[in-house]
């Protein structure tokens, strides 16, 4: 377990008051935060500790402790502006009047929200959580709301399309979700495209894929 207790020694730094090497707290807050999500999305939550994010960030662990308190702050911290950005851009793409228009311009959302931070995603959906843990809930939170918006947006263009079964429901929400986190996956190791290119990208491979002749 990680160590929780914040350092005697440590006075946290008021807001607007200089950080380290004179940085300002809001600013180096974010350099942590940045550096964490890279790590905690890379490696897992269980296997990133709190000593390697403070040796990559430039940091000592008593400022981390004094900013976020304990590993599982930081890690809130990094999930909730993750998490944030991702509801907020999801949730306006919903307000696209045309079913169809409405996932392509959800998955242009995605893309946008993590565009130059793919581990956000990984970060969200982390299998290393433990559960219960406070780390599991702050993720699963934003979990509930994207996958709630996913199967909503799943059950109208498949009832457009006169398709009923609640099995099929199932399956194609889980397919939704395997197909974005594995192109997500794909951007975070082929970064050379920008959002607008990644959905055009999506929409060309998967559009051959669901309009091939499939043979028994």
């Amino acid at each position: 377990m990680p160590d929780q207790t914040v350092p005697n020694s440590t006075v946290p730094d008021k807001p607007g008051r200089a950080g380290t090497k004179g940085v300002p707290r809001e600013v180096r807050e974010q350099q942590i935060i940045d550096v964490a999500t890279r790590l905690f999305g890379d490696h897992g939550y269980a296997n990133v500790p709190l000593s390697k994010i403070a040796a990559a960030a430039g940091v000592s662990k008593p400022l981390i402790y004094a900013y976020f308190d304990s590993r599982d702050g930081l890690h809130a911290a990094c999930v909730r502006r993750a998490g944030d950005r991702l509801v907020e851009a999801v949730a306006a793409a919903q307000d696209t009047p045309a079913v169809a228009g409405r996932a392509v311009a959800t998955l242009t959302a995605i893309f946008q929200a993590l565009d130059g931070s793919t581990q956000s995603w990984k970060l969200i959906y982390d299998a290393t959580l433990p559960r219960p843990s406070d780390a599991y809930d702050v993720a699963r939170k934003y979990q509930n709301a994207l996958n709630g918006m996913g199967a909503s947006g799943v059950a109208e263009l498949l009832t457009e399309a006169g398709v009923t079964d609640p099995q099929d429901h199932s399956l194609m929400l889980t397919l939704w979700f395997q197909l974005v986190s594995t192109t997500i996956a794909w951007w975070h190791d082929n970064p050379h495209d920008s959002p607008a290119e990644m959905t055009d990208r999506f929409i060309r491979v998967f559009g051959t894929l669901s309009g091939a002749r499939l043979d028994r």
